[in-house]
């Protein structure tokens, strides 16, 4: 990659400067829930509502700024996964609309004695669209647990699991609620070996790692463009191939191509101005002005920047928090990204939740509709525990601010 930085040049003071709402003294440690966007993201949907838009497919100017901005967010979500061909994203409100939508399409091959996999590592929106479409299917569901307590999920578990009537196996690349990261290449090997469909979960991934989904097996990516930066879009990134048999629901006089067949209603086409702009700006996280390459380039050289930024910074926040006689920490995955899941002893999440808001400490408090991992670590029907994580934007001062505000409730 001539001509990229090295991720030594990873400069938060300047990442922070762009983004207008960390001006308000908060510590937003609630990033796994949803980040803050950058002027240039609000730009873009300001200039894209003031410059006149339409309804897509007409014969005048403003429609076709509006088949525009979705051509170039189609374009863009590639870049980001590592995406064969932007025809084969689909667009949504969110990845919980797309994975049911994928499941109706994909159970109208299911016959009896077909089974689906999937992990209770997920976020529930890769979990429940399956068991409720097999069900609907009569095909089973095979399940497949993390360890514990340290909720790696490992490939050896899938052997014995997946076989030769295995249709789907919907996996995370990253937990959203302790952010253990799987090998998701293995368990994709196996999957393949007896022709299953790989779905992965990356809306807890894309933000925080360089995501190449051809080389993980992913035959169907997920991401959240509001997890890294961007509006609230979603995107299922598949190749084209893959999607060309699928025939989803949709309205008699609605587009029959890919991958229009799948997306229902009019598409909010400002927003998908701020999703080229979200990524834009993650290509240049680790760059200056006169940093060369594709795109592509550039999103892999700041993502492994962000990456390593990250993990830095969240060693001091893990060791705070380890040091703290009061705090439990859920989960101590071999490989993940910059996200704890903990509790108080004593207290209740929500009242954890509540005092550091007071302290002016975004935290979230609950299951984070990681259903079947919190009934798994025994914390779900007690509150679940607090999540805190780290983002590109966070620094030291909101890692310190969080232990502070711990440090009181002891």
């Amino acid at each position: 990659m001539v001509g990229l930085v090295t991720l030594t040049s990873y400069d938060v003071h300047t990442v922070r400067k762009h983004y207008p709402a960390l001006s308000d003294g908060w510590a937003y440690l609630d990033g796994a829930a949803g980040t803050q966007v950058p002027e240039a993201v609000i730009d873009a949907i300001a200039r894209a509502g003031r410059g006149g838009i339409a309804n897509h497919g007409g014969v005048f100017a403003a429609s076709r700024r509006s088949d525009g901005f979705v051509d170039a967010a189609r374009a863009a979500m590639a870049d980001l996964v590592g995406g064969i061909d932007a025809r084969g994203v689909v667009l949504g409100p969110n990845t919980t609309t797309l994975v049911f939508r994928l499941a109706q399409a994909m159970s109208d091959t299911w016959r009896p004695g077909d089974d689906v996999v999937v992990s209770r590592l997920d976020h529930d929106a890769n979990v429940r669209p399956w068991v409720r479409w097999a069900e609907r299917a009569g095909v089973t569901v095979r399940w497949v647990d993390p360890r514990t307590p340290s909720t790696d999920l490992e490939a050896e578990a899938y052997d014995g699991v997946v076989g030769p009537r295995t249709r789907v196996v919907a996996v995370t690349a990253a937990s959203n609620l302790t952010g253990s990261i799987p090998d998701v290449a293995a368990i994709a090997d196996r999957a393949h070996a007896v022709g299953a469909t790989v779905v992965v979960d990356g809306v807890h991934a894309t933000p925080h790692l360089p995501v190449d989904m051809v080389a993980l097996g992913a035959d169907v990516w997920l991401t959240s463009a509001y997890k890294w930066s961007g509006p609230h879009v979603g995107a299922l990134v598949a190749d084209p191939a893959f999607l060309e048999p699928l025939r989803p629901d949709k309205l008699a006089p609605a587009p029959d191509e890919i991958p229009w067949r799948f997306e229902t209603g009019t598409p909010p086409f400002a927003d998908l101005a701020g999703v080229s702009a979200a990524v834009d700006h993650l290509a240049g996280l680790a760059g200056s002005p006169d940093t060369t390459g594709s795109r592509r380039e550039r999103i892999v050289a700041s993502m492994s920047a962000v990456a390593a930024y990250e993990l830095d910074l969240f060693s001091r926040l893990h060791d705070g928090l380890a040091a703290m006689d009061h705090v439990e920490i859920i989960g101590s995955p071999t490989r993940r990204t910059a996200t704890e899941y903990f509790r108080i002893r004593g207290r209740h999440p929500t009242a954890v939740a509540e005092h550091c808001a007071r302290a002016h400490v975004n935290v979230w408090a609950g299951h984070m509709y990681a259903w079947e991992l919190t009934g798994l670590l025994g914390v779900r029907d007690t509150g679940g525990g607090v999540r805190a994580g780290l983002v590109h934007y966070n620094d030291e001062n909101d890692g310190d601010r969080l232990l502070d505000a711990l440090d009181d409730l002891r």
